[in-house]
């Protein structure tokens, strides 16, 4: 690392859990980052401001003005702009070291089977049933560890599915891709702007300590958070050895 920037890792650098060895780690990681709204407006800016080298932000999406309630990687200025060429502006005002990818498409299975395999880790930041279990297949498929957010109304949940321990569900597992599920977004329903703010940081935290290696990750676990009280919950989630995305594949 060069002197400028043992500066500016150097609180990470301190802690004992992180290093030099982990921030180096960090720099020559790679992050696949699916949404760029309310949940991957933090998770980018995390990963950004701490030296993650590669960010690919996936979203087909324009910003508006209702965005800036809760998306605070972007601004007035950008509105009408791709979100995710204004996630990169806002990372590379405060680390322009960091190479971001912007990709203005939809995240659909051909997209992902391309992109997954050059990530470390994926962290899905989406607000559609639909992709989120393309994003799982394609982890799935190609061993790569996920990081899972929701947030709407005053509810958000996340958790880790790591297709690289055998005793880890997957997305699926959790929820079936051919149950029934009545899609909520925001636009309909509202959300609570700190709420994305509190999921995002926790999905930044766990890619990043997945990068880092430190610590035990939320694989198995599901933590939900009520907002109304902000009270955690947190459940254990068991692999589904009949599950279609993931247990023939470990089968095998």
């Amino acid at each position: 690392m060069t002197d400028d920037q043992l500066l500016r890792y150097s609180r990470h650098i301190l802690l004992d859990e992180v290093g030099v060895e982990g921030q180096e780690r960090f720099l020559a990681s790679h992050a696949l980052v699916v949404g760029a709204g309310g949940l991957g407006s933090p998770v980018a800016l995390y990963l950004g401001t701490a030296g993650v080298g590669t960010i690919t932000v996936v979203d087909h999406d324009a910003v508006d003005l209702t965005n800036l309630q809760r998306q605070i990687a972007h601004n007035l200025e950008r509105i009408g702009r791709p979100k995710a060429e204004s996630i990169r502006e806002a990372i590379a005002a405060i680390n322009p070291e960091v190479l971001v990818r912007p990709l203005v498409m939809k995240a659909d299975a051909q997209a992902l089977a391309e992109l997954v395999p050059q990530a470390d880790v994926v962290i899905d930041c989406c607000d559609n049933f639909a992709t989120r279990q393309a994003i799982n297949r394609a982890c799935v498929e190609h061993g790569k560890p996920l990081v899972s957010g929701a947030a709407i109304r005053m509810d958000g949940q996340v958790s880790v599915f790591d297709p690289r321990r055998p005793d880890s569900p997957c997305y699926a597992c959790v929820f079936p891709p051919d149950q029934e599920f009545e899609e909520t977004r925001c636009a309909t329903m509202g959300v609570f702007a700190p709420l994305v703010g509190i999921i995002g940081a926790m999905q930044a935290s766990e890619a990043l300590r997945l990068l880092a290696g430190v610590g035990t990750s939320l694989a198995g676990r599901l933590q939900m958070l009520d907002g109304r009280s902000m009270e955690w919950t947190e459940m254990r989630l068991r692999r589904d050895a009949a599950c279609r995305v993931c247990g023939t594949r470990r089968a095998a």
